[in-house]
C-alpha cells in the first residue's frame, strides 16, 4: 500500500495525536477514528431517526420561539 501526504489543520492533528494509542501510528489512529462509518452511513441513520420525530409539534415550538423572538425584537428597536 503506498502512502499520500495530505495538510491537516493544527486541531484536527492535535486531536489525532491525543487518540493515538501506544505503539500506533498516526494513520492507525486516523483510520481507526474515522473507521468506515460516512456521509452515507450518517444521512441514512439521521433519516431513521427523524421519523421517530414528531415535527408538526417541532414545527409548532420553531414558530412559537420565532414569534416570541420577533416581538422581542420589535420592543427593543425604535
Amino acid at each position: 500500500m503506498g502512502t499520500k501526504q495530505v495538510r491537516v489543520s493544527e486541531r484536527l492533528y492535535a486531536r489525532v495525536e491525543d487518540e493515538k494509542r501506544e505503539g500506533e501510528s498516526f494513520s492507525d489512529a486516523l483510520e481507526r477514528m474515522v473507521g468506515e462509518y460516512g456521509l452515507r452511513d450518517f444521512a441514512e441513520d439521521v433519516a431513521e431517526a427523524s421519523d421517530a420525530w414528531d415535527t408538526e409539534s417541532l414545527e409548532a415550538a420553531f414558530e412559537a420561539d420565532d414569534a416570541a423572538n420577533r416581538e422581542a425584537l420589535d420592543e427593543e428597536l425604535p
